[in-house]
Parts: C-alpha cells; sequence; structure tokens
C-alpha cells in the first residue's frame, strides 16, 4: 500500500464490503467456535501452505526479480508452520477461562476472566515477507476465534493472487478472505469497520492507517520500521560477531523490517570491522549478480533509491566502502553490501530506513554515547547488543526503548513464539506471536460473581451506622 492521502472509498469498495459482511455474517452465526472448529481451521491453514510451498516459492522469487527458494523457506514458510504448531498445542490453555484474585472486601464471591474472539480481523502485510507476515497474524486470529480477512502487498501481484487462490479454494468465504488490488483497495480496505486491524509495513503508511481505523474506533497492531542498532561492546569477538551481522544484513538483501539498520561500535575497532566485514562477504556471497543464494531488490524504484543513497553519501564526503568487487548489477537489481563511514548526521542513510545492503559504521568511545545515539532518534523495531559483559548489557537494554532485541545475534527474536514480537513508537503498537497474537485478537473480559452470602446489601440507602461500619472495614482490608 503506497503512502497517499486517504480518500473516499472507490467503487471496489463495494464487492470489498460484500466479502466484510460475509465473514460478519459468518462470525454472527459463530460467535465462539469450539476448540475443535479453531484446530480443524489452524490444519486446514497448515495443510494449505504445505500444498502451495512449491508454487509459492516460484511466485515470490518472480515477484522480486530473484529471491532463493531456501530464503522463502526459511523465512516465510517454516516460521508460519512452526507457529501453526505452536498454536494448535498450546490452544486448549489459551482458551480456558480462569479465576483470577478477589480483593477481600469482595468476597465470598469471585472473580473470572474470559477471552472471546473479536469478530472480524483484518491484515495489511507487506511485500517483503509476504507469506509470514501474512499468515502468522491469520493464524493468530485463527486460533483467537476470529474470521480473517487478508490484503496482502500489490508490490507482490503474483505471490498475492496464488494466496487469494489457495484461499478460497481451502475457506469457506465467511471464515477467511483475501482481497487483491492496488493503493486505492488498500485505502478502502482499511477503513473497513474491523473489530481489529493489523498493519505490518512502513511508519509514513502507518500513521494513515491508524488515521483511517480511528474514524471506526477500531484497535490496530501496527509493525512498522525504523532504524534498528547493532551495538558491539569492547569485549565483542568480531571473528564471532560479523558474520551474524552480515547474515542478519544480507538475508533477503537487506529487505528486513528488522535488519541491522546502522553498527556502533568502539572507535578502535572501526579498521577490524571492516576488514572482518570484507572476509565475511566473500565467505556468505563470494559472487552477487549471478549467485543463486542472493536475492535481488524488489522493485527498480527501491533498487534506485539505494543507489542515490550512496551517491548523497559520496557526494557528501562520506567514506563508501564495497565489501565485494562487483559494481551493481542493474539487469539483476542487486547490490554488494556497502559501508559507510563517517556519515554526516543529516544524509538519507543516517536518518531513514534503508532497507537494503547498506550499512553506516559509527564509532564511539564509552557505551553511554551509543545509548545517546540510539535515544537521540525514534524508538527502533530491533536492537542488537554484542558483548560478553552483563552489567553493560544490562544497561543497554535497559537505558533504551526498543521493540525487541536479541543478544549477540540477529533477527532471532522474531521466532520466538514464546515472545512478544511488536514496535513501540514510531516503529509499531501492540504485539503477536504465540499467545500475545491470541491475547491481541481476543476480548479479555473480567466477569465478577457475587455470592448470595454478600454484606453489599448494608451499603444501600438510607445510609447510617452500618454503611460507615463496612466503609471503614472495606478502608482496612482492601
Amino acid at each position: 500500500m503506497s503512502a497517499m492521502p486517504i480518500a473516499e472509498p472507490p467503487v471496489q469498495a463495494c464487492p470489498l464490503r460484500a466479502a466484510f459482511e460475509r465473514l460478519r455474517a459468518g462470525f454472527d452465526a459463530e460467535r465462539d467456535p469450539s476448540h475443535a472448529v479453531r484446530i480443524e481451521r489452524l490444519r486446514r491453514l497448515e495443510a494449505m501452505l504445505q500444498q502451495m510451498a512449491p508454487a509459492m516459492i516460484t511466485a515470490i522469487s518472480d515477484d522480486f526479480g530473484h529471491r532463493p527458494e531456501q530464503v522463502t523457506q526459511l523465512a516465510d514458510i517454516v516460521p508460519v508452520q512452526l507457529a501453526a504448531r505452536h498454536a494448535r498445542k498450546h490452544l486448549a490453555q489459551w482458551m480456558k477461562t480462569r479465576r483470577v484474585a478477589t480483593g477481600l472486601v469482595h468476597r465470598p464471591g469471585f472473580n473470572r476472566l474470559m477471552r472471546q474472539p473479536l469478530g472480524v480481523v483484518g491484515v495489511v502485510s507487506p511485500w517483503n515477507y509476504p507469506g509470514m507476515l501474512a499468515l502468522a497474524p491469520a493464524i493468530a486470529a485463527l486460533a483467537a476465534g476470529n474470521r480473517v480477512m487478508l490484503k496482502p502487498s500489490e508490490i507482490g501481484p503474483r505471490f498475492s493472487e496464488l494466496l487469494r487462490e489457495q484461499v478460497a479454494a481451502t475457506f469457506a468465504p465467511e471464515e477467511m478472505a483475501v482481497v487483491t488490488g492496488d493503493a486505492e483497495l488498500g485505502r478502502a480496505f482499511v477503513a473497513l469497520p474491523f473489530d481489529h486491524l493489523l498493519f505490518t509495513g512502513s511508519t509514513a503508511v502507518g500513521r494513515q492507517v491508524a488515521m483511517a481505523a480511528a474514524a471506526n474506533l477500531t484497535p490496530v497492531t501496527l509493525e512498522l520500521g525504523g532504524k534498528s542498532p547493532a551495538i558491539l561492546a569492547t569485549d565483542c569477538d568480531l571473528a564471532l560477531v560479523v558474520p551474524r551481522i552480515l547474515f542478519g544484513k544480507l538475508l533477503n538483501s537487506g529487505q528486513t523490517c528488522i535488519a541491522p539498520d546502522y553498527v556502533l561500535l568502539p572507535r578502535n575497532l572501526r579498521e577490524a570491522f571492516v576488514k572482518a566485514m570484507r572476509r565475511a562477504h566473500a565467505a556468505q556471497y563470494p559472487t552477487v549478480a549471478a549467485n543463486p543464494d542472493y536475492t535481488s531488490i524488489a522493485t527498480e524504484r527501491h533498487y534506485r533509491r539505494l543507489l542515490e543513497l550512496l551517491d548523497e553519501a559520496r557526494a557528501e564526503g562520506a567514506q563508501v566502502v564495497p565489501l565485494h568487487a562487483e559494481a551493481p548489477s542493474d539487469a539483476a537489481r542487486k547490490l554488494p553490501l556497502h559501508l559507510v563511514l563517517d556519515a554526516p548526521p543529516h544524509l538519507r542513510v543516517m536518518r531513514e530506513e534503508i532497507f537494503g545492503p547498506i550499512l553506516p559504521v559509527i564509532t564511539y568511545e564509552r557505551v553511554e554515547q551509543a545509548i545517546a545515539h540510539v535515544n537521540a532518534g525514534e524508538r527502533p523495531l530491533a536492537l542488537y547488543w554484542f558483548g560478553n559483559d552483563e552489567a553493560e548489557r544490562e544497561r543497554v537494554l535497559r537505558q533504551t526503548l526498543v521493540g525487541g532485541v536479541t543478544v549477540n545475534d540477529t533477527l532471532l527474536h522474531i521466532g520466538q513464539e514464546e515472545l512478544p514480537f511488536g514496535g513501540v513508537g514510531a516503529s509499531g503498537m501492540g504485539a503477536y506471536h504465540g499467545e500475545w497474537g491470541f491475547r491481541t485478537f481476543s476480548k479479555e473480559t473480567g466477569v465478577y460473581h457475587q455470592s448470595p452470602y454478600s454484606a453489599v446489601k448494608l451499603l444501600y440507602p438510607p445510609f447510617g451506622a452500618a454503611f460507615e461500619r463496612l466503609l471503614g472495614a472495606m478502608r482496612k482490608l482492601g
């Protein structure tokens, strides 16, 4: 969905609205699906993914220009399979209505917490990881008992059409639906009165989505992006650290919302870091343009934007260090990793999320300077810390506020179904994955059960001495 002003719903909003109303009617007919029904829907989604995987690999690669099969397996297929398996394993526990503590003044009554489906959940997914970022939220929403409507990115038309066909063949239109179209349809989609809306994409478009949802008082989960730092401590082992940073940066050619956007490292490690990065690049990607393991930049516009970032950095006196002898390949839209050293802070590469194989390197003398640099910008979606000093690690983590953290590696926190995944501030709001996703797409309803032996009648008027005694007891016991 492109960044454009919110407009009136277009003519094509009519079939869009009809699809939404079918889902709404489906929910109204079955407002609290049983555990067995939810499990069966999750199993159908898993079977669908297994069946469509070969075509999915081809479609995503064609949408990108080239994307390795292994990247799609690693990032778009296996994580969804694991998420579905995790949800099935834990769903019965998540669904339970549970007793919770009751204050003394309200006993012998008792409290319960009930989790209920919200209704119809909308999911707007991006092009960079089109399988995972569409189907992982759908798993959480189905597990919570909702109906789901997906709008995948128009930048990946082959995968979007494949997903639409497969969902239509697997789910009834009142269970789950996929709609495809351009930014105009995207604007109409987010203006629908969903019971919850999850959007993954840029911060700029996320603001527009939040504004559109606000008209319906629709709660939103926004998974955005930002400039996620990798902070190297003085005691880090470059031989261990650098290959992990390079892998996290170049997976999907850096077109990852939680990719390391820049590196902060002690000044005395700079030259050794550059040399180690060059060696790691040669080891993981000995060639670029003809390398089947190297992903293309998805669109010509994004490819040109990255080249412009490098041109501006050179023109403004930054040291641009290509880590491979190959020049950028316009034909393949492949760009070797470039480090940017000594970049002035006003450069776009220092202010904007890069989303590609460019990595600014910033040096510091004391860790306080690294913390201050992170906190001077908008809150990032991820932070990576490399080192062995536990006290310093905790200081960095507690003095910064970010979406999520991986210590001594990159990216891997996104794969933890036992942890929430989400941003903060400009990098997003809300979270999902595992039980966190189930709760995001549920209404947690507090229920108080009054006892027939309650003394509450002593609070009824006319007020007198009994009222004062009971009020005094409430103050003491409360």
